[in-house]
């Protein structure tokens, strides 16, 4: 057994506070951190994502449309729909991130 924790977890290799809680078969679990106005941009991937919003209010674009969310809303974005999230609130936005390979 093996617990990840956010001081101990990986980084992702980009330029926001994402954390690899957990890899392995055909899932991954990032934790991200957005600050106020911290965005990804819009982008597609070859896998399916969940966005399960853990605290805050941000925007998730995809395929043309935008959805303001907040804490405790879950999000499915299909494989090679363009899919991208800013955090338009007034306060931190943590996400976790399920990728499904």
């Amino acid at each position: 057994m093996k617990i990840a924790t956010l001081h101990n977890a990986e980084k992702v290799p980009f330029n926001l506070d994402g954390r690899k809680m957990y890899s392995g078969g055909k899932t991954e679990l990032i934790h991200l951190t957005l600050n106020v106005g911290d965005e990804i941009a819009v982008h597609s991937n070859p896998f399916d994502v969940i966005f399960y919003i853990l605290e805050g209010e941000g925007t998730i674009f995809s395929d043309g449309e935008s959805l303001l969310v907040q804490a405790n809303s879950c999000i499915f974005i299909e494989k090679d729909k363009p899919r991208g999230i800013v955090n338009s609130g007034r306060g931190v936005l943590r996400v976790l991130v399920v990728k499904i390979f």
